[in-house]
């Protein structure tokens, strides 16, 4: 199936509820500013070769010199010509991910970018080393809601080179899909080698990419080199592109929320138009990250309520209004501990954002901002996740979802329990791993264990399970040492 520019389809459940912010003409309203900002402003690039290959597409200069305008129908012919699904390939074909799903669903990642570390046992917050990717691997590997997992920032590893630390680490401990999250222009070409050795070689990982990276605009309209390098080697790597705008209200981005969707969405495009001038076919995911300052105190805010509001519309214009796959922020809190606040404002943002139809909820087990993992949290993300993903399947509205035989004869005073209807649908029923159902007798009984209680002792569980086989081969292991112990060398050499 295509649309009526050639573009694959975006094939959407119908059954799917969805919560639309704005009514459609205000989001034509908003998609049309910011091509026309596209159009009139446009985007600096420190990237000659790539300005150059901007204006061979029909790009014109802007009269400041620095900014390149995109033209209406260059933006609009890589658009069409952007794939409108994407599949996440893992190392292991059961983790193979398609989107959209076909049932209207999501999938969920794990945090990125964090500094710090939660111990689950202790509360205590600590550096994040590079043996905490081993925790959060080997616990992302049994959380079913998990698709994915990006590599955190760890400390102890040269700083510079923190990056390719992280994602060697991460690539040799999981089957599922993993993300590339660069941290300098040099960095990028040692990610892809480590993807490659990972997936069996170059031509491997260009048949099945089993990792897919984000490059990110520099906020407002501005684009370093090392994100534009990404975008290059993501296209000749074949790798899926995660196009991030990180606008932050007040600060990089108006205060007014309208204002953040346009500037968001003017810098996602920017990216669709960058890899399409690379001669791409890669998929890009539109992916929107929200953020505000609070003006009290000039902190960054992720979970704040004009955050939420900001996040809604903007998934709403990528994913309705231009009709991209989208990923943002699903879960997170700006507290620092996984508490009530941070139960109270992850739910909220997770029922907000997959209900305006975005497809990955990033950020499991972030809190303080997305400065900090918390397996614990982790673990209550993922929960929250099914639930809300049981909640998206909706059904038909026919003779069995209605029971309708049965309501016909039904007696007075009678009741369901023991027919047939009920046993055969009985196990569809969404059964909690960690959430509580208890009533009081047993919860004194039990010294008030609550929820946390019940994470920590799933946490335990998981961290006691054998370990499983390892995941490639020790040929790989080694190659991809070498690879980082040659990127120390190289990279800190500048340094």
């Amino acid at each position: 199936m295509t649309d009526k520019k050639g573009a694959p389809a975006v094939v959407r459940n119908t059954f799917r509820p969805i919560f639309h912010f704005y009514p459609e003409s205000q989001i034509e309203q908003l998609r049309e500013r910011a091509l026309l900002l596209l159009e009139t402003h446009g985007v600096a690039i420190e990237h000659e070769k790539t300005v150059a290959l901007l204006d061979a597409a029909g790009a014109t200069r802007a009269s400041n010199g620095k900014c390149c305008k995109l033209p209406r129908g260059l933006v609009e012919e890589a658009l069409a010509a952007t794939p409108k699904s994407v599949k996440l390939y893992a190392k292991d074909p059961d983790w193979d991910l398609e989107l959209p799903r076909a049932d209207g669903t999501f999938i969920m990642r794990t945090g990125t970018g964090a500094h710090g570390f939660i111990e689950a046992d202790t509360g205590n917050c600590r550096n994040m080393q590079l043996e905490d990717v081993d925790i959060i691997t080997r616990l992302g590997n049994h959380l079913d809601q998990v698709g994915f997992m990006g590599h955190p920032f760890v400390n102890g590893v040269p700083a510079p080179t923190a990056d390719i630390h992280g994602f060697g680490r991460l690539i040799t401990r999981t089957q599922k899909h993993g993300w590339i999250q660069p941290y300098d222009f040099k960095n990028v070409e040692y990610l892809m080698r480590i993807a490659a050795t990972a997936a069996g070689g170059e031509k491997s990982l260009r048949e099945r990419p089993i990792v897919s990276c984000i490059a990110t605009a520099f906020t407002p309209l501005a684009f370093k080199p090392m994100d534009v390098e990404v975008i290059r080697q993501a296209v000749r790597y074949g790798l899926p592109i995660h196009a991030c705008s990180l606008p932050s209200a007040a600060g990089t981005a108006p205060i007014t929320m309208p204002g953040v969707a346009i500037i968001a969405a003017a810098e996602i495009l920017a990216i669709v138009v960058l890899a399409h001038v690379f001669g791409s076919g890669v998929p890009v995911v539109a992916t929107p990250l929200v953020f505000s300052l609070d003006v009290r105190t000039g902190r960054a805010l992720q979970s704040s309520v004009e955050v939420l509001q900001g996040t809604s519309i903007v998934v709403q214009l990528m994913k309705h209004g231009f009709g991209l796959v989208t990923h943002t922020y699903g879960t997170g809190s700006d507290t620092p501990a996984p508490d009530a606040q941070a139960q109270a404002e992850a739910a909220l943002r997770a029922q907000l954002v997959s209900l305006s139809g975005a497809d990955i909820l990033g950020g499991v087990g972030q809190l303080e901002c997305a400065t900090v993992f918390s397996p614990i949290q982790a673990i209550l993300d993922n929960e929250m996740g099914a639930m809300l993903n049981k909640y998206l399947q909706a059904s038909s509205v026919d003779d069995e979802s209605t029971a309708w035989e049965l309501l016909k004869g039904i007696e007075v005073g009678g009741n369901f329990l023991a027919e047939e209807h009920t046993a055969r649908h009985c196990r569809s029923m969404f059964m909690p791993g960690v959430y509580q159902r208890v009533d009081r007798d047993s919860y004194e009984a039990d010294n008030r264990r609550d929820v946390l209680d019940s994470a920590l002792e799933k946490y335990r569980e998981i961290m006691n399970r054998p370990l499983p086989d390892p995941v490639m081969d020790p040929d790989q292991i080694r190659e991809i040492e070498q690879i980082v112990r040659a990127a120390d060398a190289d990279v800190l050499a500048d340094d």
